[in-house]
């Protein structure tokens, strides 16, 4: 593969360090500012082999069976919900993510909201905006004493019990699997355990069918009475109505909500919730990790893990496919090779290498439920001609050479 005919698109404002990174590597970079429809995407896609895009473009099944050309597609963000994985694994499409790179921001925004709901700081700068004067210690408290939940202990997760700690709290937790404490946390057997014993809840949890409306009626009941939630994680996981009814009862003392079920498209689309003006209440525009910091961290991972795979055809990192990682090794031609995991495609391959007489200095095949993944590293003049035959094989899904 030549890196000058790989042509990239990048669309919704992905951060310039990741076009600036791809270019030095000679791929040719087009950026788009907005969130592209499918039906935009299906007449872009055909000028290019790698797409990559934020949380508010849909690539849908139909896009993957048009495009069948793609490499590789990139999501500059944590989630990958936006994208039929199946449907690009079924095509031969390895999808990367960048799943630590904004961490920490989305940590410190967590630990400043919850700050700010104990200090009542919403209303307070609102009311001295209007004029009003509400100098009083009614309902404002230390966080330092606390305790804090945390409802899914993973990279973001933990990172919040750290900071938690630092300020002299205590850390409770709870995770589907069994996590390593950090510092001096706890794990608890149940998720109404956390509840009944945090006076902040904060959810970093994924969206699947299991965390969806996960935080619901009784799950607000069985919180402290006085309590505070903070959801920075997916915006299905709290059902908002039930959420709305807690809060005017006073059982729940306040919420900072950054991600919901319904959000607006662009900044242009008007944002509308039941929790908008409601007392205590801090609503932020799905910013966790938007820091200049973690998007810049993000376009670098990203554009990183494209060079990898496009150049010497590393998986490592791959949402939806098997992951290979192999050295390069000098004076060689490497075949990538995927194909549906059946029984035989390896011993059909080596036995194409064969026939040609070919000496295999390296080879990988690693596997899933659907497709395999093959590095093989050859010292051959016919790679290209080797590769040809390989692709023409029954169950490949798609092969290409890297020099």
């Amino acid at each position: 593969m030549n890196s000058n005919s790989v042509k990239i698109l990048l669309v919704e404002n992905i951060h310039p360090v990741a076009k600036e990174r791809l270019e030095e590597e000679g791929f040719k970079v087009d950026l788009i500012s907005h969130a592209p429809s499918e039906a935009e995407l299906l007449k872009l896609l055909p000028s290019y082999q790698a797409l990559g895009i934020r949380s508010k473009t849909e690539l849908t099944a139909k896009v993957f069976q048009e495009n069948p050309h793609l490499f590789v597609v990139g999501a500059f963000c944590i989630g990958t919900n936006q994208i039929d994985l199946k449907a690009a694994r079924a095509e031969g499409i390895a999808v990367f993510n960048a799943p630590h790179s904004n961490t920490r921001s989305v940590a410190e925004l967590v630990i400043a909201e919850m700050i700010a709901l104990s200090r009542q700081l919403g209303d307070r700068n609102t009311l001295a905006h209007k004029g009003e004067w509400m100098k009083s210690a009614d309902g404002s408290r230390e966080v330092r004493g606390k305790t804090i939940g945390i409802v899914g202990y993973g990279h973001i997760g933990s990172q919040v019990s750290i900071l938690a700690e630092d300020l002299g709290m205590k850390v409770i937790f709870y995770d589907v699997v069994k996590k390593l404490p950090l510092g001096n946390a706890q794990m608890r057997a149940s998720l109404d355990d956390l509840l009944k014993n945090a006076d902040f809840v904060s959810l970093h949890v994924p969206e699947t069918p299991q965390t969806k409306d996960m935080i619901g009626a009784k799950q607000l009941s069985n919180m402290k009475k006085g309590s505070y939630l903070i959801n920075a994680s997916r915006g299905t996981v709290v059902v908002i109505n039930d959420l709305v009814e807690a809060l005017k009862s006073k059982h729940i003392a306040g919420c900072a909500i950054d991600v919901f079920p319904e959000e607006p498209a662009s900044n242009k689309e008007k944002f509308v919730s039941p929790l908008q003006g409601m007392s205590n209440v801090i609503l932020t525009p799905h910013i966790g990790g938007s820091t200049e910091e973690a998007q810049y961290a993000i376009g670098a991972e990203v554009a990183e893990s494209f060079r990898r795979y496009l150049k010497i055809g590393s998986s490592s990192g791959a949402v939806n496919f098997p992951n290979v990682d192999l050295p390069v090794k000098q004076g060689t031609s490497r075949i990538l090779n995927v194909h549906r995991n059946e029984p035989g495609v390896l011993g059909e391959i080596n036995g194409i290498i064969s026939k040609e007489g070919a000496n295999i200095e390296a080879q990988y095949l690693s596997t899933d439920e659907k497709v395999g993944y093959m590095v093989m590293d050859l010292n051959s003049h016919h790679a290209q001609q080797l590769a040809d035959e390989i692709q023409a094989l029954s169950r490949s899904i798609r092969t290409r050479v890297v020099y």
